[in-house]
């Protein structure tokens, strides 16, 4: 599935509002987890969120040229964001598609609201940890 929205129209944030997309410099797999969690909660009912990997902001605006993420670890990102999707309870999998601008490759994750709402994630990857939270985000 391909996502509803012009990449760089995403990447100027012309047609979404600033606060439904998250940047991420680079792969966090905990953080991630949560903003999905909190995107699929869509507490708002704006219709989740993006994130945006191997990018960053200053003041919600996209700093060209983007930080980039390696090409040899884009299927391994994809496939980890598939088994942290199966740690948020119940199960979410996002939209994923990368994307090449400024001669780098970005992470573009797009979290709709989920239709088995409300999410939860855990609060550590560790597996002896078994603390849960709702996340949301708020405007």
């Amino acid at each position: 599935m391909a996502l509803p929205v012009n990449i760089e129209d995403l990447l100027s944030a012309k047609k979404i509002e600033s606060e439904r997309i998250e940047f991420k410099k680079g792969w966090n797999p905990l953080k991630i987890m949560q903003t999905m969690c909190a995107f699929a909660n869509d507490f708002h009912n704006l219709g989740g969120g993006y994130i945006i990997v191997g990018a960053t902001e200053k003041n919600g605006v996209l700093q060209r040229p983007v930080v980039g993420v390696p090409e040899d670890q884009l299927d391994q990102i994809q496939k980890e964001i598939v088994e942290i999707g199966h740690k948020i309870v119940p199960f979410y999998h996002p939209i994923i598609e990368p994307h090449k601008i400024d001669e780098k490759w970005i992470l573009i994750i797009w979290a709709p609201g989920g239709q088995l709402r409300p999410y939860k994630a855990p609060l550590s990857l560790d597996k002896n940890r078994k603390e849960y939270a709702y996340f949301i985000k708020k405007c």
